[in-house]
């Protein structure tokens, strides 16, 4: 049979009864430390199986998962906002483009103006020559005059005249 500490504190010794006494204690220490050590174990995995702390568990698991899906959100919230953003400078760009065109157009259009203000002007002051010209000429049907040497162009310049009076009104 093999031998127990029993059987060994039984041993006849002079310090045997010194050793007993110590095994003896040092089995009570280690049996001590264990029940200290294992009751707040055994309290814990109790605790740790409660139904409390697995309703906590599955409220941490879900503020994860919501926090999770916030932040994807969040991220695709941020990325429309860029694109947003990408497109309101590519618009500005197009207003300042545009804001520029405006501009050239109306520096073409005040040209114009002028040019049609001359152009008119100049209309007005041919009516006036082919009206004088026309009278003349009228004039001269009734009165021949041999000093007046263009008197044969001067039909011709009245048919021209008359022409470019038709085309500009």
């Amino acid at each position: 049979m093999a031998s127990t500490s029993y059987d060994y504190c039984r041993v006849p010794m002079e310090d045997g009864d010194k050793r007993c006494k110590l095994l003896l204690g040092i089995g009570i220490l280690v049996l001590l430390i264990i029940v200290i050590l294992g009751v707040p174990l055994i309290i814990f995995t109790i605790k740790a199986n409660s139904e409390a702390c697995r309703d906590g568990l599955r409220a941490v698991m879900e503020c994860r998962n919501v926090t999770h899906l916030l932040q994807q959100e969040l991220t695709e919230a941020q990325k429309g906002f860029q694109d947003v953003e990408a497109q309101a400078a590519t618009c500005n760009h197009t207003v300042a483009q545009g804001q520029k065109k405006v501009e050239e157009l109306e520096g073409e259009i005040t040209t114009l103006n002028h040019k049609l203000q001359d152009a008119s002007a100049e209309v007005e002051r041919l009516r006036r020559e082919n009206q004088v010209l026309s009278v003349r000429i009228a004039d001269k049907k009734y009165y021949p005059s041999s000093q007046d040497s263009s008197s044969a162009a001067a039909p011709q310049l009245l048919i021209v005249l008359l022409g470019l009076s038709a085309l500009l009104q």
